[in-house]
């Protein structure tokens, strides 16, 4: 076997059915195009289907294969339905990405009670039951399968001004391992991944002039992260090549982590 052909064997997803909620937005997209790449069949979940579009189009154009379900993550009826529409139109699922995620910067005392349930019902709600319901059909397979949560570096170390996503965050990081632990012997691996800054739609209000001096000034590369370059890290938690992760964060942020002073 060749040096090519064996990494192949490791990084293939051809005949895997991936499950990409949040896949509408940028970096999920992102992601969603990269699993395509490596063969998967990718499904894109969220609630603009013009974004879908697009994002397909490319998958296309690269010779992947994918379709668009609309769904709202913090609906329980809404991702049962999602996964009995997968299992007819695909006929499994194999890996399982939850993303979808939504942020603020409103200032903690002045922090609403809709505004802190939404964040939370979107950012640990949706994980939950994306865990839930397509975690019990992986369990009940026996097949195993990879299941990638979005997390944060706001999960991993207190950043100032996003006091509920941040809660949320750190939640999504304590259920994955959680998880992680309990479904291991069935092979069902549970992982987070955890972009440092990546402009996003759902950060773009809070990255104001003075708060991305200080991010530069934290960030050994001194730039933000492209949305394709959390593809490597993807598809390590989801092929092969990952078999043996799980309960990992594996952190995407420049050396952001690492900085102290």
């Amino acid at each position: 076997m060749s040096s090519a052909q064996y990494l192949d064997s490791l990084f293939n997803l051809n005949g895997k059915v991936a499950v990409v909620i949040g896949g509408t937005g940028e970096l999920c997209g992102a992601m969603a195009e990269g699993l395509a790449g490596a063969g998967a069949e990718v499904v894109l979940v969220g609630r603009n289907e013009e974004k879908a579009k697009a994002r397909l189009a490319k998958i296309t154009d690269a010779g992947g294969k994918g379709y668009f379900v609309a769904a709202e993550a913090s609906s329980k009826k809404a991702i049962e339905d999602l996964l009995a529409t997968v299992l007819q139109r695909s006929g499994k699922v194999d890996i399982v990405v939850n993303g979808a995620g939504v942020n603020s910067a409103t200032p903690y005392l002045e922090i609403p009670e809709d505004e802190f349930d939404r964040i939370m019902n979107i950012n640990l709600k949706g994980v939950f039951l994306g865990c839930q319901i397509f975690g019990k059909y992986l369990v009940e397979r026996g097949e195993g399968g990879s299941i990638i949560n979005l997390g944060s570096m706001s999960g991993v170390i207190p950043l100032s001004r996003v006091f509920t996503y941040s809660a949320s965050k750190a939640a999504v990081h304590n259920l994955s391992k959680n998880l992680a632990r309990e479904w291991a012997e069935k092979n069902v691996r549970v992982n987070i991944l955890v972009p440092g800054f990546f402009p996003a739609e759902q950060n773009r209000k809070v990255l104001t002039p003075d708060r991305i001096a200080s991010i530069m000034g934290h960030t050994p590369m001194k730039r933000f992260g492209e949305a394709n370059e959390l593809v490597g890290a993807t598809l390590l938690m989801a092929s092969d090549a990952g078999k043996f992760i799980t309960g990992a964060e594996i952190i995407v942020d420049g050396g952001y982590h690492a900085m102290t002073i």
